[in-house]
């Protein structure tokens, strides 16, 4: 919605840069699944996970072979967006994928340290949106990097989200993921501020004149991030945390919809 106010959108290279990160956030999620499962995180009675080695069958092989062929499958979208845009794009891709990879595979999984939450908003909310404006626009302006700012936020709270329910189970197998570090009680304090800080950060870009007063219909997510907040305090089971997950899970998804929403009819009237 960005790129519609600077130079229109080519819905092909939309198209293309949707199917390529979902293709990497689908590597990454397998990666995630083989890992976990070759560590022993994984079990058939185990919460919030996908579950299709130890509940479905899968081999695990298959798993991490359905894993790179998504990363290949994602390689051939990005020679397209590359020859449309810049090749310099190849090295940001590849560094991408590689950050999906060492999420939990590696030496030193990201996921095992308390930068958990930074790689993912990274990764999954600032960059992608970086790049989806510059092959757009071809430049990436203070304005795209400002917006970029509070998603990223919301995607790193959801992973907090997760670790928060995970604490204990994380904690036996050695991981030292932020909510660990913290405790649960201040990690559900910094998840709230998380949230605040997004919302309070599209005030300010308001009331700063960097976006349209219609951007503050991202506001209308914050019950939801209420809910959340406050679904997570008092409990410890993983099972009772799931609807306070979920309810992570959706604030970002209404923020970023609701954050869209208010820069198309800005674009439009």
């Amino acid at each position: 919605m960005l790129a519609l106010g600077e130079t229109g959108v080519r819905f092909s290279l939309f198209a293309a840069m949707l199917v390529a990160s979902l293709l990497i956030q689908a590597a990454t999620n397998m990666f995630n699944e083989y890992y976990d499962y070759k560590r022993g995180l994984d079990s058939p009675e185990s919460v919030g996970i996908g579950g299709a080695i130890v509940r479905d069958g899968l081999k695990p092989k298959t798993v991490l072979t359905l894993a790179f062929a998504c990363c290949g499958a994602a390689m051939l979208i990005g020679v397209y967006i590359c020859a449309q845009s810049s090749w310099w794009l190849a090295v940001i891709g590849t560094i991408c994928m590689a950050a999906g990879y060492f999420y939990t595979g590696g030496p030193v999984p990201i996921a095992y340290t308390p930068f958990g939450e930074l790689a993912a908003g990274f990764f999954m909310g600032f960059v992608i949106i970086l790049i989806s404006f510059f092959i757009q626009t071809g430049d990436v302006s203070a304005k795209a990097i400002l917006v970029a700012v509070p998603v990223a936020i919301l995607v790193g709270a959801i992973l907090l989200a997760n670790n928060i329910r995970d604490l204990d189970g994380d904690r036996e197998k050695g991981r030292k993921t932020l909510a660990i570090l913290v405790g649960r009680d201040w990690a559900i304090r910094v998840l709230a501020m998380m949230f605040a800080a997004a919302f309070l950060w599209v005030v300010a870009l308001v009331l700063f004149s960097v976006v349209p007063f219609w951007t503050l219909l991202a506001l209308l997510s914050v019950p939801k991030a209420v809910a959340a907040a406050r679904g997570f305090i008092g409990k410890t089971k993983p099972i009772e945390m799931m609807p306070a997950m979920k309810a992570t899970a959706q604030t970002n998804t209404q923020f970023g919809f609701l954050l869209a929403i208010g820069l198309l009819v800005n674009h439009w009237l």
